[in-house]
């Protein structure tokens, strides 16, 4: 069983800046892509950064520039560092990670709980 653990949201000022955390835990082979995804109240799930096992990564336009996803494989743990926050960041933060049971066996996909990060204005 994999699970993956979400810590570091919080309510912060606008301009202020907030660091998540989120580690994977059990049994696996390896993980591949690492990321977040973000739901305001009312809208769609929208992915907000991702990490490849190889370090590349990318990003969604809104927040280019201002947040930095990065990953430790030692401790299968992805960060999503965020600045110069806005209060459209308002959201629920979800980490994912595509994970290998085994060899020969397909990645799949395990979610975090999410964790609310809020932007005052």
């Amino acid at each position: 069983q994999v699970q993956l653990v979400e810590s570091g949201g919080g309510l912060v000022q606008a301009a202020g800046s907030l660091r998540l955390f989120c580690a994977a835990y059990g049994t696996f082979l390896s993980i591949n892509a690492m990321g977040w995804y973000r739901q305001a109240p009312g809208k769609q799930r929208e992915l907000v950064a991702v990490i490849t096992s190889g370090d590349t990564t990318n990003y969604a336009d809104s927040v280019k520039g201002r947040f930095t996803i990065s990953r430790e494989n030692d401790k299968n743990t992805v960060y999503l560092q965020m600045d110069s926050l806005k209060p459209e960041d308002t959201a629920v933060y979800y980490c994912y990670a595509n994970v290998r049971r085994g060899s020969g066996s397909l990645s799949i996909r395990h979610w975090g709980q999410g964790t609310q990060v809020t932007v005052s204005s």
